[in-house]
């Protein structure tokens, strides 16, 4: 069951309602990106990406310095701290108050950007697997964190044993990716997408990352450049179902999503009148 009190998210001292879903718009400084549209090398790049972004209605910017495609060795901590370092840059002084999450399994890094840059997010899609020292820096960070689950069995229960551990060292504010297309088959995916709602129970907001991924194209036989229909007809679905945050590479489609399914729900929430 969801919760009848909004979720907020604390973001320096100000609170962010999940009243209404929000968008979360992908920015990559990497090479390896299954998506070619999604990565962004130069300055320039870099800050019309940040504005088109913002412009599209997203609420915060994801940045990722390391790819998680499946197959491929991470680069170094040098190398994606380096190119994080000049994305945040340019994202600082291009949108000084935006939201900004920083997509990283490593702790020093999510140390840094947080120190450095004001980095508000940060999100592990690792759920702290890769890094034993994440959840202690999380905590004294202060900063809302993402957990992931790779689990494609008893996810829930996993989900609940990492928050459990979260809640213990004082990290308050924790949003769960059910982990699409991380350590899942096909099938998986589709089966948590069907059970979503399940997540309820865990007292968190629910993140959806399903963007153009080998989930959509893989099951259509098309490519992640073809796979923006099959993208956000999922959306529409989690959306029904509860998800507070969309993690998108296209960011106008995905708020478009959010605003006919509340328009849906604000009807199914009230008494029908018939006339």
């Amino acid at each position: 069951m969801q919760s009848e009190t909004p979720y907020t998210l604390n973001i320096n001292g100000q609170l962010l309602s999940l009243q209404r879903p929000v968008v979360m718009g992908i920015l990559n400084v990497t090479e390896e990106s299954f998506y070619a549209n999604s990565r962004s090398f130069t300055t320039a790049a870099i800050k019309q990406r940040t504005k088109e972004i913002l412009d599209e209605g997203a609420t915060i910017i994801d940045i990722g310095g390391c790819s998680t495609k499946p197959g491929l060795a991470p680069v170094s901590e040098e190398e994606e701290m380096q190119r994080l370092a000049m994305a945040l840059s340019v994202v600082r002084t291009t949108a000084p108050e935006a939201i900004i999450s920083v997509d990283t399994f490593r702790a020093a890094i999510a140390e840094r950007c947080v120190k450095e840059f004001g980095v508000q997010i940060i999100n592990d899609v690792s759920g702290g697997q890769a890094d034993e020292r994440m959840f202690a820096t999380i905590a004294d960070l202060q900063v809302p964190y993402v957990l992931t689950s790779g689990e494609s069995q008893a996810l829930t229960y996993s989900l609940a044993s990492s928050i459990d551990r979260l809640h213990l060292k004082g990290v308050n504010d924790i949003i769960v990716d059910p982990g699409f297309g991380f350590g899942k088959t096909l099938d998986d995916n589709y089966h948590i997408m069907a059970h979503l709602e399940e997540l309820h129970l865990l007292g968190c907001p629910i993140l959806v990352g399903v963007s153009r991924k080998s989930m959509i194209y893989n099951h259509l036989g098309t490519t992640p450049a073809e796979a923006l229909n099959g993208t956000t007809a999922l959306h529409a679905i989690a959306l029904m179902k509860g998800a507070h945050i969309l993690r998108v590479h296209d960011v106008k489609a995905a708020v478009e999503a959010v605003a006919i399914t509340e328009k849906i729900k604000s009807f199914s929430e009230s008494p029908r009148q018939d006339s």
